[in-house]
């Protein structure tokens, strides 16, 4: 089986997701979890793991999901990795970061960090010296920058945004990541804050 993660946009109505699932299930694919990163607007993003017993089939599974009158599809990616579930995986990241040893834990926090947030960068920063960082990482100062215009400005670009990050006030740290081409969603940000708060208190220790 070929399992992907498809990230679709259904207008808030009722059997638009049953209208989803059919269309899945019409080309073979099992639907094995379904996750809500967004509602407002009118709309629902909602995350499908789907596992299909083809990979030749994903683009006709796109196809058909397309036609559904108000529904579009954000991303498809392949699942990766044990967990497909976003909550179980950042639960399994947290686990490893307690039991990691302190001399490694800030390594392993920022790759934890990366994977949580599929991105292709992401860092820890105390003041102005980055303690770790995943990927091509931008300069710290840039993203200090950005991060606090967006804050003054009351966050207003924050639904679109390709950018997480998270305070961790105890500890007197920051952290970042950052993925090219897809948005970063609401439920996506409650996942990192909470991991983040663990990760906190873990530092602080």
């Amino acid at each position: 089986m070929h399992t992907v993660v498809v990230r679709v946009w259904l207008p808030d109505r009722p059997g638009a997701l049953g209208q989803v699932a059919s269309r899945i299930g019409a080309v073979k694919g099992d639907l094995l979890s379904i996750e809500i990163l967004e509602v407002g607007g009118g709309k629902v993003i909602d995350e499908l793991v789907v596992a299909l017993p083809d990979p030749d089939l994903v683009d006709l599974m796109i196809a058909e999901v397309h036609a559904i009158d108000g529904v579009s599809v954000e991303h498809v990616r392949p699942v990766g990795g044990d967990h497909s579930d976003g909550g179980l995986l950042a639960l399994a990241l947290a686990a490893e970061l307690a039991e990691t040893d302190d001399a490694e834990r800030m390594t392993a926090a920022v790759a934890s960090v990366a994977r949580l947030t599929d991105g292709a960068w992401a860092m820890v920063v105390r003041g102005d010296d980055v303690l770790a960082s995943y990927g091509d990482a931008p300069d710290p100062d840039w993203v200090m920058s950005l991060l606090a215009g967006t804050r003054h400005l009351g966050d207003p670009m924050v639904a679109s945004s390709d950018m997480f990050w998270a305070d961790l006030p105890t500890s007197g740290m920051w952290l970042a990541a950052g993925r090219d081409g897809r948005t970063v969603h609401e439920r996506e940000r409650v996942r990192l804050d909470l991991f983040a708060r663990i990760a906190d208190a873990l530092f602080a220790t």
